[in-house]
């Protein structure tokens, strides 16, 4: 169904997925804070990660056989990179920024993706996606500046985790689009996490205490299943969804899903008791504004 609406109306199906994929995403923030209540930073990311790759296993292992030799290299790095190690950074800063900022920060991944798109995959940008990105850039900047109670900006080296997957993130994008766009998103997604799964069912198993956190806490049980559904939906589902966007449209297009994303990871701050500024609204302003820049430049 899903298709056969796609094929007719792409440029609404295409923001359709963009839009649901910066709701789903853009909660994953406050998900990752619940779990933090009960687990630590790692335990979060290796619970997310298994809960991912157990709800792909069937569509993995079923599809395994379609993989060819010089596919599963790039998939392994794209479940790497583009899932395992950003899962273990983003509860890592969590630990020492609200999440609606760690949110706000994630909006860097559109740069990293025309950046790294520029120096390795020789894609070329026009000046008005450029624009689009820069404008989006700077309300994600606005954002920042409005964290605390007093409006100042609070520098935090716990930052630089949030930047860091934000270039992981960045360089996904372009290997889905130009070593794995002949995969289907789903397949791509499952087998991805199908390869990665294992690095986090042995850190559980090993390095980890969870059933003692689990059992202790009175908001152990609470913390699983927000986790469990971050797992399934923020990266299992999600994932699914991103690749078929990147695979419909463009990389410029895909990564824009992190300029909404702050607006989602804002609004359930505020849910969750954060305060919104002036800065929070000019901030979400030029984020949209810079997503409608650069949507055009890429139908130029």
């Amino acid at each position: 169904m899903f298709t056969a609406w796609n094929k007719k109306n792409p440029a609404l199906a295409s923001w359709s997925l963009l839009i649901l994929l910066s709701i789903v995403w853009g909660s994953s923030f406050i998900l990752i804070k619940k779990g933090l209540i009960a687990f630590t930073p790692a335990e979060v990311a290796g619970i997310r990660i298994l809960s991912a790759s157990l709800f792909l296993f069937p569509v993995a292992f079923k599809n395994l056989r379609y993989i060819k030799k010089r596919q599963w290299y790039y998939l392994f790095i794209s479940g790497f990179f583009g899932s395992l190690i950003p899962a273990f950074l983003f509860p890592l800063a969590q630990t020492r920024i609200d999440s609606g900022i760690t949110g706000i920060l994630n909006a860097l991944t559109p740069l990293f993706t025309i950046l790294l798109g520029a120096f390795f995959f020789q894609v070329r940008f026009n000046l008005r996606i450029i624009t689009g990105i820069l404008t989006g850039f700077l309300g994600s900047v606005a954002l920042v500046l409005a964290n605390g109670s007093d409006q100042t900006m609070n520098i935090n080296f716990f930052a630089m985790f949030i930047i860091l997957a934000t270039i992981f993130y960045g360089l996904n994008v372009n290997i889905l689009k130009y070593y794995l766009s002949d995969i289907k998103p789903i397949h791509i997604a499952s087998i991805s996490m199908f390869l990665v799964g294992p690095f986090a069912f042995l850190y559980l198993i090993l390095f980890s205490d969870v059933r003692s956190h689990l059992m202790n806490n009175e908001s152990g049980f609470l913390s699983l299943i927000y986790i469990i559904i971050l797992g399934v939906m923020g990266t299992a589902i999600a994932m699914a969804l991103f690749n078929k966007l990147i695979k419909n449209t463009n990389t410029v297009f895909a990564s824009s899903v992190t300029y909404l994303i702050p607006i989602v990871a804002v609004i359930w701050g505020i849910v969750d008791g954060e305060t919104l500024f002036f800065q929070h609204y000019f901030g979400m302003a030029a984020i949209i504004i810079g997503v409608l820049i650069a949507n055009k430049g890429r139908n130029r």
